[in-house]
């Protein structure tokens, strides 16, 4: 890229193909020529333990999911990121109820988050468990270099900045669409949602007993189907969709002995939901 001046000599513009344009022009971007995105660390894989799922469950599943996971640490270099789970929620509750904005309810989200982070690197630490923050991200070579499992919270930065929702206050960018955007921001080798679910079905099994399991779906027509109840958080789909670098994500019953290396295997365990 070289220098020009403006005709009246008093300014210099790095000359580029983007010089002059306007960002949000929708002809430019369908013309604008990219190379391949690239592929930072292929070889992780991100696993997303959730918070209401697992880590609130404590005692009665954490320790088996925590050694399943350092059991796979020598075949795979993993990446962990926590949810919130119920205490999330119970801080939402306070936050709507007090008038809170949406980038307020998100901060108290990521902190509940990080607590969780803690949990699991502390649990994990006999096997090189270590919490790290988002910023730590390009240090990962080093972490597994020395033998880590690294693990963060799974809220994605928005923070105060989070976005309004058409309804209510509830931030829609949560732990799932952080795991999902560290996926691929990494460009890693697969992404994988620990649950306490099989996977995908039509509506919430734990409220309506007779519904339809979904081993296996596109991001687009599960956009379509619109159901009322997803197992993970909606714009999810939209980010799958439109990945570069993402083919699938996985979502599992983590409460199932052996679910968490078959996956890690590649093995079609619970739900997979591919990009069309």
């Amino acid at each position: 890229m070289g220098l020009i001046r403006d005709k009246d000599g008093r300014r210099l513009h790095i000359k580029s193909r983007l010089m002059g344009e306007s960002l949000v022009s929708s002809s430019l971007l369908e013309t604008l020529e990219l190379v391949p995105q690239e592929r930072p660390f292929p070889d992780i894989d991100i696993l997303k333990i959730g918070g209401q799922s697992i880590c609130d469950r404590g005692a009665k599943a954490v320790p088996a999911v925590v050694k399943e996971l350092a059991a796979n640490k020598k075949k795979h270099k993993m990446f962990l990121t926590a949810g919130g789970g119920t205490r999330s929620r119970h801080i939402y509750a306070i936050g709507l109820e007090l008038g809170m904005p949406t980038g307020i309810i998100a901060r108290f989200g990521s902190t509940i988050s990080k607590q969780n982070a803690l949990l699991l690197a502390t649990l994990l630490g006999p096997w090189g468990g270590v919490e790290i923050e988002h910023d730590d991200i390009v240090k990962l070579p080093n972490y597994y270099s020395q033998g880590c499992i690294p693990v963060t919270h799974g809220m994605p930065p928005y923070d105060f900045f989070a976005i309004p929702p058409a309804k209510g206050r509830i931030p829609i960018h949560r732990t799932d669409v952080g795991t999902l955007l560290l996926a691929d921001l990494t460009g890693a080798r697969s992404c994988i949602f620990i649950k306490d679910e099989k996977g995908l079905y039509s509506d919430d099994p734990k409220k309506k007993p007779d519904v339809e399991f979904i081993p296996k779906i596109s991001a687009k027509e599960l956009m379509q189907k619109e159901f009322d109840d997803l197992i993970i958080e909606r714009p999810c789909l939209e980010i799958l969709q439109n990945s570069e670098v993402i083919e699938q994500i996985q979502i599992i019953n983590g409460l199932e002995q052996g679910n968490i290396t078959k996956a890690l295997k590649g093995e079609h365990v619970g739900t997979i939901i591919y990009k069309q």
